[in-house]
């Protein structure tokens, strides 16, 4: 299966779940944990409600509401981008990651069932909803917060970061670029055994 991949190939990887599985908090420990190691992260967030990211009386939001379908601030230090969908669908994420800028990782929030390679989420507050894995063969790791029966892709502990950071960069080939991970070959795991030996969570969902 040949990765998607961003602008200039840069890999891309998706963090999905359902609804309090730990998206988020898996997502910035990771963007976190990757950042130290010295990758440049893109990350982009699929959200299910309205949002806004000007409000007020700020000038921009006066431009929004004024009838502007699309607005940049600009400023020394950061820019952003806002547009109206007025009616249109909303674009595809793979239209998305081709706004960034050269990177050397995107991931992905969300999107469930987007094709791209994705480390499925899983917490006990989730548990009325049924696993994407074994079903999606697009998840690559599961990281949940208990034991985990019959996985058929390696395990980690929700809250195991670091082991979730090294497994990334060896699956995306970014192991070279990371200045202080350690090379890992990835390989299918043995019944109860994580991608180094280590014991997975196993369980029973």
């Amino acid at each position: 299966m040949r990765k998607p991949t961003g602008p200039g190939d840069t890999p891309i990887v998706g963090i999905a779940g359902w609804k309090k599985s730990g998206k988020t908090m898996l997502t910035i420990g990771l963007i976190e944990e990757l950042a130290r190691r010295g990758l440049k992260v893109a990350t982009v967030k699929h959200a299910h409600h309205a949002f806004d990211v000007d409000t007020g009386s700020t000038d921009s939001a006066r431009h929004r509401k004024a009838g502007a379908r699309e607005v940049a601030i600009v400023s020394k230090l950061r820019w952003a981008m806002v547009g109206e969908l007025a009616g249109q669908a909303e674009p595809d994420f793979r239209d998305v990651v081709q706004w960034f800028r050269p990177c050397d990782l995107i991931i992905v929030e969300g999107y469930k069932t987007a094709p791209i390679p994705k480390i499925e989420t899983r917490r006990t507050d989730a548990f009325e909803h049924t696993p994407l894995s074994p079903r999606d063969p697009f998840v690559v790791a599961i990281a949940a917060d208990h034991r985990v029966a019959d996985a058929e892709v390696p395990v980690f502990d929700l809250s195991d970061i670091l082991g979730i950071a090294d497994f990334l960069t060896a699956y995306l080939g970014l192991s070279r670029l990371a200045a202080t991970s350690k090379p890992l070959r990835v390989r299918k795991p043995r019944r109860g055994k994580g991608v180094r030996g280590k014991s997975i969570v196993k369980s029973e969902t």
